[in-house]
């Protein structure tokens, strides 16, 4: 899928945000290895805590129908803001190089690259030491 039409995905997915308090719509689209598309929209809480990224939305989407492989996420905001530090490390997590695509909602690119680059020297699965008592 070109990032232009990923970006679109997104844009449409900020669409349905719950933002009653920022105002401030996130869209994401998670592009499986599987081919399949996955939203997520950020969604508010009047408990500020639990409110949930449109990233992680869209992951958890994903991953609670069993998909685990990445290409690609679109995300997109008023102004490109970036993912936060959460999103960053729930992504790292299935996907330490995935495509990482941000744009405002008139579409302008401000970053096209790795996950990595985002989290250098990210935490993963791999840090664990699985011999350890």
């Amino acid at each position: 899928m070109d990032r232009y039409k990923l970006i679109e995905q997104a844009r449409l997915a900020a669409q349905h945000a719950y933002i009653p308090y920022s105002h401030y719509p996130v869209g994401a689209a998670l592009l499986g290895a599987n081919g399949k598309l996955y939203h997520g929209c950020n969604i508010e809480n009047a408990s500020f805590p639990v409110t949930i990224c449109a990233e992680r939305v869209a992951l958890v989407k994903a991953v609670s129908e069993g998909v685990r492989d990445f290409v690609a996420i679109a995300v997109v905001t008023a102004n490109a803001g970036s993912p936060c530090g959460m999103c960053r490390q729930m992504l790292y997590e299935f996907a330490p190089n995935l495509r990482v695509i941000i744009a405002d909602v008139g579409g302008r690119v401000t970053f096209d690259d790795s996950l990595s680059k985002l989290l250098p020297l990210g935490f993963s699965p791999n840090d664990l030491d699985h011999a350890a008592p």
